[in-house]
């Protein structure tokens, strides 16, 4: 069984997204070196737990985190999960493996106050690359959206009279998000200034150069602006759309509202953002409940 053709059944029938496909196919190949290299087999269809246990202390020994490993492991999983689904293989190597231990991580997303003295300093912004990437940070906060949805939008995504921009979310599910008059008008200026930007891409995102958008360059926009106003430790895409959504309940949005705009599957998901708001909670209790601040 190749790994092309499990990729192949997780574009076509999985409708997983390019990015999702391109780590397990990255995870899978890594894999595959290694038993390559290290036990000379090159069918890693019927490898024995013992190699796959190999395989993960390499990969400790080389200083990759234990979250990583085991994002490396669960794509490996996933490859044999279908093998035994298409009676190609007869038990799961991975069927008692343990998950490394990883410490819990807490997102804190930026506040309010971050966010608008980013946003601030765009004030007068002028030129491309500064519009774009005013437009970039905008939009990740003002609607939630991933940093693959933003990648992936085209010109026809955008509907200025109506308002709204359409993303494709993860297995291929669409959704529309509601555009802010002022980010209507971000809008506009940069598509006046993207006339002058040579480009045969239908991306409605373009570097200087006329090429798509990258992770990488989405990434380093985020964390270039936030560092001049923030000691966060993490300061990336996600963080925004954490804090899009923190911000919104913090108002009182509706939880099941927050869901639809970020497209979660369930409230599981969105629930998490929830406890950004313990602080929040705690002074509501102790401000409401009758007996808050007595000695009993």
């Amino acid at each position: 069984m190749s790994i092309s053709h499990f990729i192949t059944y997780l574009d076509c029938e999985k409708n997983y997204s390019p990015y999702t496909i391109t780590a397990y196919r990255n995870d899978l190949i890594s894999f595959e070196e290694f038993c390559k290299k290290e036990f000379q087999i090159s069918e890693i269809s019927n490898v024995s737990y013992t190699i796959i246990r190999s395989w993960i202390v390499a990969l400790v020994e080389n200083k990759i985190s234990n979250r990583s490993i085991n994002r490396k492991v669960s794509s490996l999983r996933s490859f044999f999960n279908y093998l035994l689904k298409s009676k190609q293989l007869e038990e799961h190597p991975l069927r008692k493996h343990q998950s490394l231990k990883v410490e819990k991580r807490v997102n804190v997303p930026f506040s309010e106050k971050e966010m608008n003295e980013v946003l601030d300093f765009f004030q007068y912004a002028d030129g491309f690359e500064l519009v774009r990437d005013k437009l970039i940070i905008e939009l990740l906060y003002t609607t939630g959206m991933r940093r693959a949805e933003l990648i992936g939008l085209k010109d026809t995504s955008i509907d200025i009279s109506q308002s709204v921009v359409k993303v494709l979310g993860k297995r291929n599910k669409e959704r529309q998000l509601p555009l802010l008059n002022s980010v209507v008008e971000t809008i506009k200026k940069y598509k006046l200034l993207r006339r002058d930007i040579e480009t045969s891409c239908d991306s409605f995102f373009v570097t200087k150069k006329g090429r798509n958008i990258y992770p990488t360059l989405v990434y380093r926009i985020i964390n270039d602006y936030f560092s001049m106003v923030s000691v966060k430790v993490k300061k990336s895409p996600h963080i925004v759309r954490h804090s899009f959504a923190t911000h919104l309940l913090s108002e009182g949005a509706d939880l099941n509202s927050v869901k639809e705009l970020l497209g979660h599957s369930s409230l599981a998901s969105t629930q998490v953002y929830t406890h950004s708001n313990l602080k929040d909670l705690k002074v509501m209790y102790n401000r409401a409940h009758p007996r808050s601040n007595k000695n009993y």
